[in-house]
């Protein structure tokens, strides 16, 4: 196997600036399927305004969760290059009639950079600065955070076991991950989310990535959120 060795970012890519990146899923409160039909047809109508206003700011991928979890309906995956965007059009959502009976359930930040263990033998789908989400019908996303001893390791050793880690993931292609880092501005170390043609494909891949060396230096890897690619018309018309 070509082992992957560690490398610096080049400074041409340093000096762009970094993605900003969320998901935020949200909760309907059951009282909205109370309301008349009248009223929450106009409450729809404004939050498909108030993101298309605000969508033009940023990179936004939209997802449902219904019938797949209790504590989320939909979520939007927003990448970006300035925070504000991504507060106005939070602000705005919720002012709508439909954004009234909604909750952000949970809400991850984080920022792209590259991983310190790819490096020139990494192959070019891995070997990214930048988050390019693709077409997938599944995203599957989680937060994720290394033990200690994981830190306390020589770089050797811990690129020799994501050296295994990436092999595995090629393995598994088309599978795609979108890595996060999220150390210092969020509770976690990263948001991982894998792009996957079905549940099926995504299990088959966390199944073998749980017996490799490098798992066992895992402290958190949950909750995790099965998402189906939907439109925002679509994903309204199912909240009712």
């Amino acid at each position: 196997m070509t082992e992957t060795r560690p490398r610096r970012q080049e400074a041409s890519e340093e000096k762009l600036p970094a993605q900003y990146i969320n998901y935020v899923f949200f909760v309907l409160d059951p009282i909205w399927r109370r309301l008349p039909d009248e009223e929450r047809e106009r409450g729809k109508q404004e939050f498909l305004r108030a993101t298309e206003a605000h969508s033009g700011e940023m990179l936004l991928r939209t997802f449902s969760l219904m019938g797949l979890r209790a504590d989320a309906d939909f979520m939007l995956w927003r990448i970006g290059y300035d925070l504000d965007a991504f507060e106005g059009m939070t602000g705005a959502l919720l002012k709508t009639g439909l954004g009234k009976y909604l909750r952000v359930s949970y809400s991850y930040f984080a920022l792209s950079r590259r991983s310190i263990y790819v490096g020139e033998h990494t192959p070019g789908f891995e070997n990214r600065t930048y988050i390019v989400p693709g077409e997938g019908e599944y995203l599957f996303v989680y937060p994720f955070v290394k033990t200690r001893a994981w830190y306390g390791l020589p770089i050797e050793e811990r690129q020799r076991m994501m050296n295994e880690h990436m092999q595995i993931g090629r393995r598994h292609y088309p599978v795609k991950n979108n890595t996060g880092y999220c150390f210092g501005i969020d509770d976690y170390e990263f948001i991982l989310s894998f792009e996957a043609e079905s549940p099926e494909k995504f299990q088959d891949l966390m199944m073998e990535l749980r017996e490799s060396e490098a798992s066992s230096y895992t402290e958190l890897d949950t909750p995790i959120f099965t998402c189906r690619r939907r439109t925002l018309p679509e994903i309204l018309e199912t909240l009712g």
